[in-house]
This record gives structure tokens, sequence and C-alpha cells, in this order.
């Protein structure tokens, strides 16, 4: 039992379900009996719910049907009464028409499964893309204590010899197979090899930024996120996990006293500093609401301006290191130590104690990885809002990841209004396109996808690929998977579904980037425009029933987080505790 224990069993959540001497808790008592329990087994002892987004459908979490055990094993040396909770299982691979369609859906799981449930603490087992802010921001919203168990990267990719990134490789040696410069067989080893263990990208994608931002945040266990899942380590970790979450609910540490202002801030700079995924922006939105606190696009772009890029790991970094090179170089800790005094320190973890106290005695191993300050692998963070008659709501480019030669940048539009309309053209050889043109594609937001899918890096089309092309401005309204890269402007805001000026663009207009000064301009007089809105005409809606439906009714812009706006604090008051008659 933790020293700093604030409750009494009498005061636990779950003894309002177990505790009382009448027939509806005889009911709850008795059908844990059904169930080959005896009283001992939760008598006096905190409740807590393993939230396991395990699926045979997602390879990320292959290993998860393995760990919860492991977590089980701790809670109960820890005195704690574990139950296991499915969630909805929202993977990268196999989920369409995008996973993003269905974060705000574990969200709310999430946090209606704490709350409906005789639970004291929770275990949040997560790791692909969406299900760290999903959980997270469920979680928050529930209000018990919480500790977040990442998946772990998988490990790292080999063929022929050469070391391949989940994801980054994919989108590299497809243009090469369509180049014709990779064979039949060759293409068959290479997806073979990209992805050869359970865990997630192990690139620094949206897995490996959202799970190092859960750890920045303080809601993971000291340098849990960088263990790769393979590692005998994770184990460990799980099982610690399932210890601690036991003392934190006798010490009440709930997320308000975790997930603060500060908090969020380190969580921002560690993205920053990690070459994070461009989808951190909006996940990074959404969690910072649920807590309440304030946090926009400026806030990122000011602390993207000021944090230079320290992660030299693909696809921001330069050579061939991921992240299980990340871990042998020190992992977060490190990383998080080298920052410095670019992170507020004294701020409260899941340990219950400090991030400065946490961080004690982190070291880098290896300062090609983990680089210090004043040898970054860029010198300003790895995203950037940019803001202009394109995009008065803002849109966002990872400028680490892109030719130079594109900071600064005008050319012709070429305009898709969707994505199979897209790729049939850029399987055109004898597409009339230059490098200089800038490539659009539109109706791939929020609302247009549906969903806000990952079709932001678009291909590069297989004309230019024949020149010895592998880059070029592309801009959309959709976003980008984590492991890609390209000069890719993404999430632009309003979207062209409802309006946005995106949706005011023709091909051959001349669109003008200016990273340096964060603009995004198409440059096309105002009474042009003017003419362009008012015959421009609402499509119809993507869905006309069920969660579809929903979450085209209620889901807010990429500016906003893309949450529902019936979720945040501010819309009412929380529903509180359930009724027990």
């Amino acid at each position: 039992m933790s020293e700093k224990q604030k409750k009494s069993a009498e005061d636990l959540r779950s003894a309002r379900w177990f505790a009382p001497d009448d027939l509806r808790s005889f009911g709850h008592r008795s059908r844990l009996m059904q169930m080959g329990l005896d009283p001992e087994d939760w008598t006096g002892r905190p409740v807590i719910g393993i939230l396991n987004t395990w699926s045979e459908l997602n390879p990320c979490h292959a290993h998860f049907r393995e760990r919860s055990g492991d977590v089980k094993k701790g809670v109960h040396q820890a005195g704690g009464f574990p139950v296991e909770l499915p969630a909805i299982s929202v993977d990268e691979s196999f989920t369409k028409p995008t996973s993003m369609l269905y974060r705000n859906l574990l969200a709310m799981e999430t946090e209606e499964l704490i709350r409906s449930h005789p639970l004291d603490g929770v275990v949040l087992m997560g790791g692909c893309d969406k299900t760290t802010p999903g959980l997270v921001m469920g979680a928050i919203s529930a209000g018990v204590p919480m500790i977040y168990l990442p998946a772990g990267p998988m490990l790292r990719g080999n063929y022929a010899g050469k070391i391949l990134g989940s994801g980054s490789d994919a989108w590299k040696y497809w243009d090469e197979r369509r180049a014709g410069n990779i064979s039949d067989e060759e293409w068959v080893g290479v997806e073979g090899g990209i992805a050869r263990s359970y865990g997630h990208c192990m690139t620094m994608g949206t897995a490996s930024t959202m799970t190092a931002i859960a750890e920045a945040m303080g809601l993971c266990l000291p340098g849990a996120s960088s263990i790769p899942a393979p590692d005998a380590g994770h184990i460990r970790m799980s099982t610690q996990c399932g210890r601690r979450i036991v003392d934190m609910v006798w010490e009440d540490l709930t997320p308000e006293k975790i997930v603060t202002p500060a908090s969020v801030r380190n969580s921002a700079v560690v993205a920053m500093a990690t070459g994070c995924s461009t989808n951190a922006v909006v996940h990074l939105l959404a969690m910072a609401r649920r807590a309440s606190i304030k946090l926009d696009l400026d806030d990122l772009d000011a602390l993207g301006r000021t944090t230079p890029l320290i992660a030299n790991i693909r696809p921001s970094g330069k050579g061939d290191y991921l992240m299980e090179d990340f871990f042998y170089a020190g992992g977060l800790r490190a990383l998080m130590a080298e920052l410095g005094d670019k992170l507020d320190t004294s701020v409260t973890t899941v340990t219950g104690k400090t991030l400065g106290e946490t961080l004690e005695g982190a070291t880098v191993y290896n300062d090609d990885v983990i680089r210090p300050l004043s040898n970054p692998v860029y010198h300003e963070g790895s995203l950037a809002v940019l803001r202009g008659n394109l995009c008065p709501d803002g849109a966002v480019i990872k400028p680490a990841a892109c030719d130079e030669r594109f900071r600064n940048h005008q050319g012709p539009a070429l305009v898709f209004d969707s994505y199979p309309e897209m790729k049939k053209a850029v399987d055109d050889e004898n597409l009339d396109i230059t490098p200089d043109h800038v490539m659009v594609l539109r109706n791939a937001g929020p609302l247009g996808g549906p969903g806000f899918p990952e079709w932001g890096m678009l291909p590069i089309p297989k004309a230019l690929i024949k020149q010895g092309h592998r880059d070029m401005l592309r801009i959309s309204d959709a976003r980008m998977s984590g492991t890609s890269y390209g000069a890719c402007v993404l999430h632009v805001a309003p979207e062209s579904y409802i309006g946005g000026p995106l949706a005011l663009l023709k091909t051959g207009d001349i669109v003008k980037l200016d990273l340096d000064n964060r603009r995004l301009d198409m440059l096309v007089d105002e009474d042009e425009l003017e003419r362009r809105r008012a015959a421009w005409k609402k499509p119809e809606d993507r869905y006309q029933r069920g969660y579809g439906w929903m979450f085209g009714k209620h889901v807010t812009q990429a500016n906003e987080g893309c949450d529902f706006d019936f979720l945040s604090p501010d819309f009412g008051k929380t529903a509180g505790e359930p009724d027990i008659f």
C-alpha cells in the first residue's frame, strides 16, 4: 500500500457498487461470485480496469493479449483487483475509410466504460496512432486515476542488408517500384521485411509521437514509451503499470493533477524535439481541450520556432536511425534531460514524483541519435503553422522532412477533387506537369474524406518520377501518415467540403508558399474569389444515418482538434457518477 495513501477502503469509488447492505449490491456481489470469485478478491481492494485495445486485426497490438496478463500480475501484487475490458481497436492498417473517423468513438467508449463500471483506476493499453489520444481523451473526461501503457515500437525492418522503416520506406520503395527499378521478387521481400515484429511503427511516426507525448505529459512510467514491443523490458514495464495504478488510486492521483498547462506545454516541446508527426497537432489540441487547457495552432508554431529537432530518427532524421536505436541511445528520458530548461520539470507525473525527479540519471549513450542542443538535426522544431488566403484558420507543414527548395516556392496549381481522380492522373506517364507545379487534393478533410483520411502525401506523378524527381509541393485538407515525408501542406482549414478557400482554387492559379513568413496564398484577386464563392454549391452529406451521420454533425475542424463539439467540457456539465438505486 502506498505511503502517500489518502483514501480508505470506504472511500473507493467501487465501494458504491459492492459495500452497501442492500439488494442492488447483493446483485453486484453475487454476479462476481457467479464467475468464481470470493469476497476476499475484491473487498477493500481498488478495482482496476484494464482497457485493452487488442485485436486480431491490429498488428501493432498483437502482444496485448499477453501483456494484459502482465498488468494483472502487477495489480494483484499491489493488492488490487484487476478486470479487463475490451475497447475498440482503431488500427491504421485495416480500418476504413480512415482510423481518424473512429478516434472519437474510442474516446467516448473509454469515458463511458470508466463512468459506468465500478472502476477505481484504469490502465490504458494503446499505441497505434489513434488509440493513444482516444484513450487519453476519454480517461481525462472520466477523471479517475489512469496510467498509459504504450505498445512500443516494432523491431527495425530489414531486407537484403538494408534497414527499412515502416511507412517511410513503403513510399520510397513504391516510387522505385513505379519507376520499374524493383522486381516482383524484391517487392515481396520488402513486404516481408518492412514490419517484422509486433509493435507499432518504428519510425517517429504518429504512434511513436503520441506515446512520447503521453510520457512527456506525465501519463507513462519513465522511459516506457521508448521500449521496443518485443523487449523483455516491455513485460516488466507492463507489470510495473499494474502495481503503480493501485498506489495511484490510494493517493487519489487523478488526471487533473497531472494534465496541466505546464505538462501540456512540455508534451508539445517534446513533440517538436522528436520530429513529430503532423497528426500530433490535431491530437494535442483535442487532448488539451478535454482538460480545459487553452492551446491553439499559434502556441504550437511558437514552440516550433524555438525548439530544435534533436531526435535523429526517420523520417525527419538524417540517416537510418529508428526507434530501436533511440531506445539504445537512452530513449525519451535522455532526450527530455537534454532539453533541460526548455521543460518545466516541476510537474507531477504518474509516479507521484516530479518530472525532474524521474529524469535524474538519464544519460545519452549515442549523441548522433539524440543530438545535443548545440548540434541539432534541424534548428527549429519539426512543425510549422501556415496562414493565408488559402488557409485562414491554419495549415501545417513538416519543414524538416521536405526538400529545402520548396520552403519558398510558387507555381501553378493542379487541382483534384477526389483521391481516385488524383490517383488516376499520377499514374499517367504523359501527364502535363512540371516539378514547379503545386498538386492540390481537396474534399479530404474531416467532413469531406470523410473522417480526415491520411491522403496528404500525394504520390509523385509517374511522369516526374521517370525524370528522377522525388519531391514537389503538395497541398490538401487531409492528414498525412507520421511515417511520411516531403513538401506536403496539410490540415488546410476550413476544409474545402464546407466551402473553405481551398474549394475556390482552380487548376492554373498560382499558389505561393513562404515558409519563413508562415504564409500560404493563392495569387487570385479578391473580386474573382468572391465570384467563385457565390457560385460554390455545398456537396451532399457523406452519411445519412448512423455513427457517420453523428460524426458529420458534430466534428470540429482540424484547427480545433476534430473532437465532437458535445464532448468539450464547456458544452455542458459532466454526467458525474452514475445513480445506483
